[in-house]
């Protein structure tokens, strides 16, 4: 393998390096690691061999569990090419992208293949961290097979019976050669090792700052199946006026979103699910407690870290207001959303800092419903979607709407119903004072009813 050269050699910069036999939520992990860095401005990518194999491999049509038999030469060399393109295209990243925290998304089943990556890791001043995802728990594998069959390129067309025997046909293959990582005979090497996702965490060398916010991130996850559920608060009186901030109390229309809200979220979980139990969080501020009001789950926590963002000097005033009042302030947010803050208040980057508890509990829970605010729910939908942090504060994220975020080993499933409960819209187009969105050319007012159907998007 060449050696790819890189300035600036003092930056630590990290190869996260996956391993795992299949159904193992490898995938999940990764993707999850790249979110998390991502949100806290750290630049990160994952390079999934899975995909380099799919399209260097387009030819094959169907990869069956046979494609991955050892003795099948031909699905061998796909596969050797695949991870080199891989690792190539990750080492280039590297260096032309100044990119902080790479992650290798593969098996990396062998120690022979793991020696090669930690070599060339440290030829090019990259840190190399291992982490395995070691199961033996039958019901979480098959679990997890039911996620990939379901979401995986390799499964679109498959019947759900014949993908999932296919799948552990192609795990049989993957054992022959596989070798787990242990502190005895991989001693020098930094790793993290996890044992039915969270039975046991095993950790080794663990020696830079990054590589330990990447420990600390990932001892709180989880991977089983679960849904998380968003919404702003009701209609508010402020909402009604438009000013910002405050601690107003619901509006009419918004009362009536709160008591429609149990129907949404029973419409939402499904006839099946209609018993499950979920843990409610609100915001410390009088309009979420009042949207969570009428719903029938005991178990209701409210957070100071869900506040709305703070306006500072320009709390209860409205767009138009600040604009005359403050001007320069007005451009300058504007210009960088994500950056600005208040006077006296905060910014969008402050509500991610105060908001990664929020994110590290809610990795270690399985379902929950979050009432909180416009602001902080952009920040929690960027998480989630991994949305640029430049985009995430022009997001719309519209009153009186339910949003169910499912997520899975190659993207998260995002469904949403929405209240037939007018409301106004809260929503700031760039460049101008005025509320409403622009759809089709066409400004709404901020007294238009913009949420009047009921419909799942």
């Amino acid at each position: 393998m060449p050696v790819y050269s890189i300035s600036h050699v003092e930056n630590v910069r990290v190869c996260v390096v996956m391993v795992g036999l299949p159904a193992r939520g490898k995938s999940l992990i990764a993707q999850k690691i790249v979110r998390y860095l991502s949100w806290l401005s750290i630049k990160s990518k994952c390079f999934n061999v899975g995909g380099y194999r799919r399209e260097l491999a387009a030819d094959v049509g169907d990869f069956t569990a046979e494609f991955f038999d050892p003795t099948n030469k031909r699905g061998l060399q796909y596969r050797q090419s695949a991870v080199d393109s891989a690792i190539n295209d990750m080492m280039k990243w590297f260096v032309n992208e100044n990119g902080v925290v790479g992650i290798l998304d593969a098996t990396n089943s062998t120690k022979q293949r793991r020696a090669e990556i930690l070599k060339l890791c440290r030829d090019n001043y990259i840190e190399p961290m291992f982490l395995e995802s070691w199961c033996d728990d039958q019901d979480l594998i098959l679990q997890n097979i039911l996620d990939v069959k379901t979401t995986s390129p390799d499964y679109v067309n498959s019947e759900s019976e014949y993908a999932t025997k296919d799948f552990l046909k192609r795990i049989k293959f993957y054992e022959q050669n596989y070798e787990t990582m242990d502190v005895k005979h991989d001693s020098d090497l930094t790793f993290i090792k996890l044992v039915n996702v969270n039975q046991q965490i095993i950790l080794n060398r663990i020696e830079s700052y990054l590589e330990s916010r990447i420990v600390y991130y990932v001892m709180n996850l989880h991977i089983k199946p679960r849904s998380i559920y968003l919404s702003r608060h009701g209609e508010s009186e402020y909402n009604l006026t438009g000013q910002i901030g405050g601690d107003a109390n619901l509006s009419e229309r918004g009362w009536r979103y709160a008591k429609k809200l149990p129907e949404l979220v029973l419409k939402s979980l499904g006839e099946e699910n209609k018993h499950t139990n979920l843990t409610v969080w609100t915001s410390t501020l009088n309009r979420t407690q009042q949207t969570a009001s009428f719903l029938p789950y005991k178990k209701k926590l409210q957070w100071k870290a869900l506040d709305e963002l703070d306006a500072g000097e320009c709390d209860g005033m409205t767009y138009e207001e600040i604009e005359q009042k403050f001007p320069e302030d007005f451009k300058a947010r504007d210009d960088n959303k994500y950056e600005y803050r208040y006077r006296g208040g905060e910014s969008y980057r402050d509500i991610v800092i105060r908001l990664e508890p929020i994110i590290m509990e809610l990795e270690r829970q399985e379902n929950i419903l979050i009432i909180t605010h416009q602001a902080v729910l952009r920040c929690l939908y960027a998480y989630f979607m991994n949305v640029p942090q430049e985009e995430s504060p022009w997001m719309s994220i519209p009153l009186h709407t339910l949003i169910k975020l499912e997520p899975r080993a190659y993207s998260t499933i995002v469904s949403r119903i929405k209240a037939d409960i007018p409301a106004v819209s809260t929503y700031k187009e760039k460049g101008t004072s005025q509320l409403g969105e622009i759809v089709n050319g066409t400004t709404s007012s901020k007294s238009r009813d913009l949420i009047n159907d009921s419909k799942c998007v």
